[in-house]
């Protein structure tokens, strides 16, 4: 009796051990799509930065050239 009621119990924690590996794996793939994400994104706003750079100085360009065209 008390090797069948640990039998029982020892497949039940194996059915929740399989539940929690499962939850983990779910886990593990939505962390690995998150820091592609991420890495995706970083490399976005780098392109951003790149872009406003060149913006700002082509705006001191327009600037300097109108106030040689004024002159």
């Amino acid at each position: 009796q008390d090797i069948k009621g640990l039998k029982e119990s020892q497949e039940r924690l194996e059915s929740k051990v399989d539940g929690i590996e499962k939850k983990l794996d779910g886990v593990v793939e939505q962390t690995a799509d998150l820091l592609e994400f991420r890495t995706s994104v970083e490399e976005k706003l780098n392109e951003l930065k790149e872009v406003e750079e060149v913006t700002k100085a082509n705006c001191y360009d327009i600037a300097k050239l109108k106030l040689k065209a004024v002159k």
